[in-house]
């Protein structure tokens, strides 16, 4: 559970998306944390308190004056003790409140009153958003340590469609994790690989592999919520994309090979953590192969090295490998680090790690050996890119 432990006081102002809401209270204590709701009475008219109260367990404020509150100073008393305030949804006149110090209701007063980390996730109609008032208030509102998640850009309730639409509960669930995780590689640029290549042989086979794509995809997720600008360039995979990461499909070696020499310039760290097939047919067919008793003789080319390339242009960045053995990891893994000229590489045993959750990997460099104990891979994630950070301060 990625928020055990915190305390969370949830807003909610007036607007369609407040239903979202409801959903967003269960996958925050899912989570872990305990939840304090706080309605403004606008968003009263959307979804009552009492859905709210059933759902987190604890009694709904949404008057400044409420008498359950011994000193009647509800907006100091909730906001003390708590980890962070989320607002979502977050309307055009609450953010322009909020931008300008106002404090007629609870929900206004207590983000002013408060001694922790405000959040809002806007929610309005695209002109409202587009406005040169709201981005003036929500511009202000960045510079005055305020997080703005999103808005996302889709079909919203008033039949238009653009920016204002609410991000939905499992992407602020997100955002709101990662902003608990230290900011490791605040300003870093990352470009990561992941996932597995796909070298043709005929419009329906191909040479592949096993790789889920899960530990790149957990590690883009992690460079992302340590403060980088990621860009991923994914094999094909089943999984969701990280939330503000951009992603880029690349099907073949060749075709991520291009992906990578067309981004790396513009990259502080190359992690290359795709499977990348070793060899490729020579030629491609372009008809299915049939079968005729006789089986095909298939010539293959060797793929070229995609980190070993990077790492030996004249400004690299910096270089992490990834190797997935089935035996003699400590060996192979380090010639492979030295061979490759690279910092760090994570090796892991392919019967521990492939297509799994979880994983065991030990990470390589020049301090030698690091064995991490056996994690899911996000967490392991987390691990490897606190060493990168480490070893970038030592450079």
């Amino acid at each position: 559970m990625e928020l055990s432990g915190k305390r969370i006081v949830l807003g909610v102002t007036g607007g369609i998306a407040a239903y979202k809401a409801a959903d967003l209270v269960r996958q925050i204590i899912r989570q872990g944390a305990s939840l304090q709701v706080a309605m403004t009475e606008a968003a009263t008219h959307f979804v009552t308190p009492v859905t709210f109260q059933a759902l987190s367990g604890r009694p709904v404020y949404t008057d400044q004056w409420d008498a359950r509150v011994a000193n009647n100073m509800a907006h100091i008393d909730l906001s003390r003790g708590a980890d962070a305030i989320l607002v979502a949804p977050a309307s055009a006149d609450f953010l322009a409140k909020l931008a300008h110090g106002m404090a007629g209701d609870l929900l206004t007063t207590l983000a002013l009153a408060r001694n922790c980390p405000l959040l809002v996730a806007p929610a309005m109609n695209r002109q409202m958003w587009d406005h040169p008032a709201t981005q003036r208030n929500a511009a202000q509102l960045r510079r005055d340590g305020v997080g703005i998640l999103g808005p996302a850009v889709g079909e919203q309730a008033c039949g238009e469609s653009g920016h204002g639409r609410m991000l939905e509960p499992d992407e602020i669930v997100a955002e709101l994790i990662a902003h608990f995780q230290p900011k490791h590689l605040a300003g870093k640029r990352v470009l990561l690989t992941a996932g597995p290549t796909f070298e043709a042989i005929d419009p329906v086979r191909g040479i592949t592999n096993l790789s889920s794509g899960r530990m790149g995809y957990a590690l883009a997720r992690a460079c992302r919520e340590a403060g980088a600008t990621v860009t991923l360039i994914s094999g094909p995979v089943h999984l969701p994309c990280p939330h503000q990461v951009v992603r880029i499909d690349a099907g073949s070696a060749l075709s991520m090979r291009a992906e990578v020499m067309r981004h790396v310039e513009h990259s502080d760290i190359f992690i290359a953590v795709a499977a990348v097939a070793d060899y490729r047919p020579e030629v491609v067919t372009e008809q299915k192969i049939k079968k005729t008793g006789v089986p095909p003789t298939i010539k293959l080319v060797e793929n070229p090295d995609i980190l070993a390339e990077v790492a030996a242009l004249p400004k690299a960045p910096f270089c992490v490998g990834f190797a997935a053995e089935s035996e003699h990891l400590g060996e192979h893994a380090e010639a492979k680090r030295l061979r490759k000229k690279i910092p760090l590489l994570v090796g892991n045993l392919v019967h521990e790690s492939l297509g799994g959750e979880d994983a065991a990997v030990t990470l390589f460099d020049d301090a030698g050996r690091h064995p991490l104990a056996p994690a899911p891979k996000l967490e392991l994630a987390r691990q490897i890119v606190a060493r990168i950070a480490h070893l970038l301060e030592s450079r």
